[in-house]
């Protein structure tokens, strides 16, 4: 765990802004996004593939990110803190969900995705408004579900070399 986030949170705030940094990759001063969803693909990779496993593990991140991302938003004063990259990290296990791939599928899953969430297309831009912690789980969410499309044309397509 980062020394900035053990500086920063009192010992109420310490576990929900844990969640939200994803045990403080959010602090790298750079790329943080990326570094979050570098993240998601280790949990990715630690998960089992099973469509329930993955989908409660999605279901679950994303109602703790709804929680701790709120608290991290009160707790440094803005909307949407670079710091929060729980988001990132669930964003991925979308983007990856029951998506049968290899390294070369993680390298484009992990592109796919990134260029969804910095893009931001339609509704994901209009879910990022949500209030709180939802606005910042939901749009990363949305993007996600975008990339997961893209990868299983990828897939259907014959690009069996990501697979």
């Amino acid at each position: 765990m980062s020394s900035e986030l053990r500086r920063s949170a009192t010992p109420r705030l310490l576990i929900p802004l844990a969640l939200a940094t994803a045990l403080g990759v959010g602090y790298i001063p750079f790329a943080p996004g990326t570094f979050g969803s570098a993240a998601g693909l280790l949990l990715w990779a630690a998960l089992p593939p099973s469509a329930l496993v993955q989908s409660a593990t999605i279901l679950a991140v994303f109602a703790l990110g709804s929680w701790s991302g709120g608290v991290a938003e009160r707790h440094f004063g803005r909307t949407d803190p670079d710091q929060v990259v729980i988001d990132e990290v669930m964003g991925m296990l979308i983007t990856l969900f029951m998506n049968p791939v290899g390294a070369w599928g993680l390298l484009g899953a992990f592109l796919l995705f990134r260029i969804a969430d910095i893009i931001k297309p339609f509704p994901a831009n209009r879910l990022e408004r949500l209030p709180g912690g939802v606005g910042v789980m939901a749009d990363d969410a949305m993007a996600a579900i975008y990339a997961n499309i893209a990868l299983r044309l990828m897939l259907a397509l014959g690009h069996r070399g990501i697979g």
